[in-house]
């Protein structure tokens, strides 16, 4: 097998869809793809060259992207000629996956609006905390999430709050009027590859998220990193087995809609960098099929498998665990799917066992990133991922990666401007060009990168990031509480859930589910404790005051006994 670096070499050459240019950005000279769409504008105008392939599929509704054009393009001018949006201001979005998601977010987007993808799982207060932050001009909300923020507006003056399928004051249908088939985009206010694009909000480690701004370069090297990856691992497939048939790499972005469409079920939200930066975008783009769910369910995964001939499907790792274990999984017709891919959270070896068991010939991939990053950093995939199914892969040609006390770092064209509004946590996070992600790493002798550990102190819950400390501080609002503790607790779907251990204060009471309804009114439903220990010893710590939580996950039996730390 070609090495990476050969593999590397070979398809960055002068003159190939994947060739590679330096480029200075925010004064650090960068690689970045060359052939990359310029700004997310492009985007909508590639749609309409799709015609009337049918773009989503949600329930029994079906848009073309023909009709996304023309809705996106409609939405784009009401910006900017009803309300006045210019290039920069704030455009969020709050919503389940419905149709009306990513015609909000290209138009937007094509006028140089910032957009602003809400966590659709927060509560009111999270929401408004969200929509203040960023100084959102205009708001587009489902009726569920505008219930939540009812009591919420009056903090929030200046917004306007567009609703989609719910009760509002102002109707998305009335807002957009009469769309014409053949709307032509607004005037281009002039986009640069560097300008301001996106915020998607991460959890923060000292309770408050934090929006990490995003550019139109951050979101477009996604998409030449996906077919990049896909493009090496043929390649190095290829390479180790002359005779074998690897399925041939991606499309280039440049290259036309081939006959026999693909088609993506989205199983992850378009708030999450996958399913926005990856997904969305790489359908947009390509021209393949999304099918949507109200909420996602593995046997009606199955379901859609079977009626829509997905030929894609992945999310996080607890996904595909819960679709191969369905009782529904031998009675379907999966035969349509070639590809199943993974990210946003560990994904144990023997998912991949178990996929080439039950895929025959499909081989399954795997990915590293960040919100930070824009998504993909590194792949793993085809022959690689079966030598190596522990390790998240290398990093496409324009990433860098380094350790840095044993923490990787990452450099490129993809990690993200910093955090809006929080020069501290930036200047904290990132150092000329690099970002600390927060995880502990080894890069073997062929440079696969191995997640090893966090040196954060946080949970991955099916792919959402949970910082210890934000739900701790929810706990220490609770006036019985005197102490606690979060830790993750081992789940083979979720890959963690959330536990609590508690101390409460001398003389005062409180159940599990107290606790839990106290958690759960102030954040969202995924960061509430499904387990709550109480215990009338204090908490162990330290001589610095620090929790000592391997030594408490050890007391609960939920690693085996080590090393405190």
């Amino acid at each position: 097998m070609i090495s990476i670096d050969q593999a590397h070499a070979q398809l960055t050459v002068p003159g190939s869809p994947f060739e590679i240019e330096e480029v200075v950005i925010r004064g650090i000279p960068t690689k970045t793809w060359k052939n990359a769409p310029p700004t997310m504008r492009t985007h909508l105008e590639r749609a309409k060259t799709h015609g009337d392939a049918t773009f989503i599929v949600y329930e029994d509704e079906r848009t073309t992207f023909a009709e996304l054009h023309a809705a996106a393009s409609t939405f784009a001018r009401r910006l900017v000629e009803d309300f006045g949006v210019t290039k920069g201001d704030r455009v969020a979005i709050a919503m389940r996956n419905f149709p009306e998601w990513p015609v909000a977010f290209w138009g937007a987007a094509s006028v140089g609006a910032v957009v602003v993808p809400l966590n659709a799982w927060w509560t009111g207060a999270e929401l408004e905390y969200g929509l203040s932050d960023s100084g959102t001009k205009v708001l587009v909300a489902d009726g569920e999430r505008m219930e939540r923020l009812a009591d919420h507006f009056a903090a929030l003056p200046g917004l306007t709050a567009i609703t989609v399928r719910g009760d509002g004051p102002l109707q998305w249908t009335e807002v957009l009027g009469g769309v014409d088939p053949d709307a032509e985009p607004p005037p281009d206010p002039g986009i640069e590859p560097d300008d301001e694009a996106t915020i998607f909000y991460t959890s923060g480690t000292t309770g408050r998220p934090k929006g990490a701004l995003g550019t139109h370069r951050n979101f477009t090297t996604n998409l030449m990193s996906l077919t990049f990856a896909g493009a090496r691992s043929a390649l190095r497939s290829r390479s180790a087995d002359p005779e074998a048939a690897p399925p041939a790499p991606p499309a280039p972005p440049a290259a036309p809609v081939a006959s026999g469409q693909n088609a993506s079920l989205l199983s992850v939200p378009f708030f999450h960098a996958t399913g926005c930066h990856s997904v969305l975008q790489g359908a947009t783009w390509a021209g393949n099929k999304l099918v949507l769910m109200h909420k996602w369910n593995p046997e009606r995964a199955l379901e859609l498998i079977e009626r829509e001939r997905v030929t894609n499907f992945g999310g996080v790792p607890s996904m595909v665990w819960q679709v191969l274990q369905s009782p529904d999984f031998a009675k379907r017709d999966i035969s349509s799917v070639q590809g199943i891919g993974y990210g946003g959270a560990p994904a144990p070896p023997e998912l991949v066992r178990k996929i080439a068991e039950m895929f025959p010939g499909k081989l399954p991939s795997n990915g590293y990133g960040l919100t930070e990053t824009s998504s993909l950093s590194t792949s793993n995939s085809g022959a690689d991922y079966q030598r190596k199914p522990d390790s998240v892969g290398a990093p496409v040609a324009v990433v860098d990666v380094k350790l840095v006390e044993d923490e990787l770092w990452i450099k490129g064209p993809n990690v993200v401007k910093g955090y809006w509004n929080k020069p501290e946590a930036t200047a904290a996070a990132f150092t000329d060009g690099w970002l600390h992600t927060g995880d502990l790493a080894r890069i073997d002798d062929e440079g696969f990168v191995f997640i090893v550990d966090r040196a954060k102190d946080m949970i991955i819950r099916g792919g959402e990031n949970v910082y210890c400390s934000e739900v701790e501080s929810a706990l220490f609002e609770h006036d019985a509480v005197m102490d606690a503790a979060i830790v993750g607790i081992p789940d083979l779907v979720l890959g963690e859930e959330v536990g609590a251990v508690v101390q409460l204060k001398p003389g005062r009471t409180a159940t599990a589910e107290e606790l839990q309804a106290h958690v759960r009114e102030r954040l969202a439903g995924f960061k509430v404790p499904v387990k709550v220990w109480f215990r009338d010893a204090d908490l162990p710590r330290n001589p610095a005051g620090k929790v000592l939580k391997r030594e408490l996950r050890e007391e609960l039996g939920l690693v085996e006994p080590g090393p405190a730390g």
